[in-house]
């Protein structure tokens, strides 16, 4: 049969479960944008910038509900959504990226968007293909979708030239979309030495990342069954549910919650799934786990990558971990019921001393950020979604948030991107439209994609994103402070949050104090509930107290500079300070 490309494309995404495609019509991807007004099951949604296109992509994907695609125009097109293709790339998030195409069959040169996508590309994706015959659309993309799904999942591109989209040609034979399967290629004897060194442990600990974030049932009964506490990476924050009595937090080391730290404090061996063991991850790398190391992740290259692992297993999580308990057998492992009662006793005080210290701290009438958070977790029902931002109001949610899903906290990370959280929460409600769905963002990075409430309004998608607004830019802020005295373009010009809410057609609320956090909360929460739009809720938030993750950086790297770069520090710090 004889079809466009346009055509076979349609067809073809209908048939890996698509859901959703993000981005904005141009002259090379028209064709496209016709066949899929024409699909049943594809609802393509129009962006403001396609850098929000590629976070609102990734937030689908990160909900586990369908794989997040972008049909976007080539060249600019490309480089706009860049940042949200490199974020789903060193976050291992799968997303079909899909763009037009310059015309291949005239000859000419210097045609308008001519440029070499697949270069751009090619450093923050799996893999990229050119599409070069009608016969190849949908086995292609079908590759492309086992690729970004199979083994630590990632981004891949796909180029239609235009030509191929208009014209039509003949289909090759039929083929079906590859269903991947997820196992371990771990060896038994590997399965039985880990599980060797964990039950003789005398304090075994376990570090989830956003890897096992599909294995939290396998993780809560290996926690059970030796009695070790669990903390997580920042992704990986919803992998372990905040309500069990052995989740003891973010982090690892002195940049890590005081339950982590006291619980973690005698480790002789650690379990470790998901996790590469990144900057962010170990606190710029401040804590070292100890020898007897069992790491567990589907991607191999991260073994030794940062710390050796003493039994490494290969796989996806939940597999590896079915068989590790399989292993483990029923028998009852050696004092683990009196570690798991003093392990859990530690954990719930050092987590109601730090809450304690919190709602201490004087906020001088401004919002105390554990008193915001306390609120919004009462208010909110365990199925909700919470997305965050790069800054300083992340690692806040991260130490004072309890998360009880899985996949219930959405958050950049390796790439870090600031912008991400107001898009991302459009594709986090597209996704669970029946479920609440918040987005949490600094003022700086609310700066940059603010106008995709726009999107969400066009959508009427009943969301709520809260600012929290210091006018500065207040991780990097608090980070000169200390060897500067001084903030150089990190305090910002003013920003009518009210004006953005009225010019994007979304709600507008604000807590100014802490007398305003519960009514404001359930007011917000409230009409998202029934009035189909976004609600916009500036928060004056207070960031003088420092989060346990940024004052553990600060002193982890300030130790790692030698005596003179360290003195010359300091005394220009003093210096500052005397001298104003």
């Amino acid at each position: 049969m004889s079809r466009t490309a346009a055509s076979m494309l349609r067809e073809a995404l209908e048939n890996v479960g698509v859901k959703f495609t993000f981005g904005i019509p141009g002259v090379h991807n028209t064709e496209i944008y016709d066949e899929l007004a024409k699909s049943a099951t594809i609802t393509p949604v129009l962006v403001t910038h396609e850098g929000g296109a590629a976070f609102m992509a990734d937030a689908v994907s990160r909900s586990g509900t369908s794989l997040g695609t972008l049909v976007i125009v080539p060249a600019a097109g490309v480089t706009h959504a860049a940042s949200g293709i490199g974020e789903a790339f060193l976050d291992g998030i799968p997303m079909l990226v899909i763009a037009g195409g310059i015309r291949r069959d005239t000859g000419r040169k210097y045609q308008l968007h001519d440029v070499d996508q697949h270069a751009l590309l090619k450093p923050i994706t799996k893999g990229t293909w050119l599409v070069e015959k009608h016969a190849d659309v949908i086995p292609t993309i079908y590759e492309a979708v086992r690729v970004a799904t199979s083994g630590e999942p990632g981004p891949v591109f796909v180029e239609i030239p235009v030509n191929l989209q208009l014209m039509t040609g003949e289909e090759g034979p039929p083929v079906s979309p590859q269903v991947v399967a997820t196992t371990a290629r771990c060896k038994p004897e590997q399965v039985a030495a880990a599980v060797e060194l964990l039950r003789s442990a005398k304090s075994p600990a376990i570090f989830v990342g956003w890897g096992a974030v599909d294995a939290s049932p396998e993780v809560a009964r290996l926690a059970e069954r030796l009695g070790a506490p669990v903390a997580t990476t920042l992704q990986g924050v919803s992998a372990f549910s905040a309500n069990h009595p052995l989740h003891a937090g973010f982090c690892l080391g002195r940049a890590a919650v005081p339950a982590v730290e006291k619980s973690f404090a005698d480790a002789d061996c650690m379990l470790a799934v998901g996790t590469r063991f990144g900057e962010i991850a170990t606190g710029s790398y401040g804590w070292t786990p100890p020898a007897n190391l069992v790491h567990v992740d589907i991607n191999p290259a991260v073994f030794n990558a940062n710390y050796p692992a003493r039994v490494a297993l290969e796989g996806d999580a939940k597999s590896v971990l079915t068989q590790v308990l399989q292993a483990l057998g029923d028998a009852p492992v050696a004092t683990a019921a009196e570690r798991r009662a003093r392990v859990e006793a530690t954990i719930r005080e050092q987590k109601a001393v730090y809450l304690e210290e919190w709602l201490r701290h004087d906020s001088q009438g401004r919002v105390n950020p554990a008193r915001f958070f306390a609120s919004l977790r009462r208010q909110l029902p365990d199925d909700s979604t919470v997305v965050l931002d790069d800054g300083n109001h992340t690692f806040l949610a991260a130490e004072l948030m309890p998360i009880h899903r899985a996949r219930g906290l959405i958050s950049p990370t390796d790439f870090n991107c600031m912008g991400y959280c107001v898009p991302a929460t459009i594709g986090a409600k597209l996704a669970r439209p029946a479920m609440p769905v918040i987005g949490i963002v600094g003022d700086g990075a609310f700066r940059m994609t603010a106008m995709e409430l726009a999107t969400a309004t066009a959508q009427e998608l009943g969301l709520v994103v809260f600012v929290f607004n210091d006018g500065e830019l207040a991780q990097i802020a608090q980070a000169q402070e200390i060897p500067y005295n001084r903030k150089t373009c990190t305090v910002l010009g003013p920003l009518d949050v009210a004006g953005v809410a009225q010019a994007t057609g979304a709600k507008f609320l604000r807590i100014a104090s802490d007398g305003d956090i519960d009514d404001v909360i359930r007011d917000a929460l409230a009409a998202a509930g029934h009035e189909r739009r976004p609600v916009l809720v500036d928060v004056l938030v207070d960031y003088s107290k420092r989060t346990r993750f940024t004052a553990g950086i600060v002193k982890t790297n300030l130790e790692r500079f030698d005596l003179g770069t360290k003195a010359r520090l300091v005394g220009r710090a003093l210096w500052r300070r005397i001298s104003g």
